[in-house]
């Protein structure tokens, strides 16, 4: 019995201990991939932008989170030196708002200390000068301290703001499918 007890206050101690704990996420811009496609009644568009900085804090056991991935608006880059013009000045407005930044404030799931991990990471992304909540979903393996994330989302381009590329012949679809493939250091709880 008294074994028991002791067993159940130093475990209680453990998970009370923990639970200000934060992990630390460190984005490496060089093994980050920033990836874009959107549809069109020809084909689908395909291309990258990159990242600036990145990093992202959250505690595991309330799911709060900070931090902020920054990305370089002016860096898209969809292979068409032509549409990438119109698209960084007359879509993106690359020159007025040159990065897009996400703000994570919530983590949802479990991530596993090794191995994969399914999460939900919610924030809000501001681009184009206006601030969205937007959430991604994430698969996440780790690794001897190092992180790989896939994170998807979508992004209702024209409904926030963006012009509309489409032209009488050319039809695009007014949202875009984004894809960040990231690699960092992940640096767990200090306790």
């Amino acid at each position: 019995m008294l074994w028991r007890a002791i067993v159940l206050i130093s475990f209680a101690s453990f998970a009370s201990a923990r639970a200000g704990d934060e992990i630390v996420f460190d984005l490496d811009p060089a093994q980050t991939a920033v990836e874009f496609s959107v549809g069109s009644a020809l084909h689908t568009v395909h291309g990258t932008f990159r990242l600036k900085t990145g990093n992202i804090r959250f505690d595991p056991v309330t799911g709060k989170a900070e931090g902020a991935a920054v990305i370089d608006v002016g860096s898209g880059d969809s292979g068409s030196p032509a549409r990438d013009r119109r698209m960084l000045k007359d879509i993106l407005e690359a020159q007025r708002y040159p990065e897009a930044v996400f703000t994570p404030d919530r983590v949802d799931g479990h991530l596993s200390p090794e191995g994969p991990s399914d999460l939900q990471v919610h924030g809000l992304f501001k681009i184009h000068g206006a601030e969205h909540e937007m959430v991604f979903q994430t698969h996440v393996e780790s690794k001897g301290g190092r992180l790989t994330a896939t994170m998807h989302s979508v992004v209702p381009y024209i409904k926030w703001g963006m012009k509309n590329p489409s032209t009488f012949i050319l039809r695009v679809s007014d949202k875009v499918e984004l894809e960040i493939r990231a690699s960092g250091q992940l640096h767990p709880p200090n306790s």
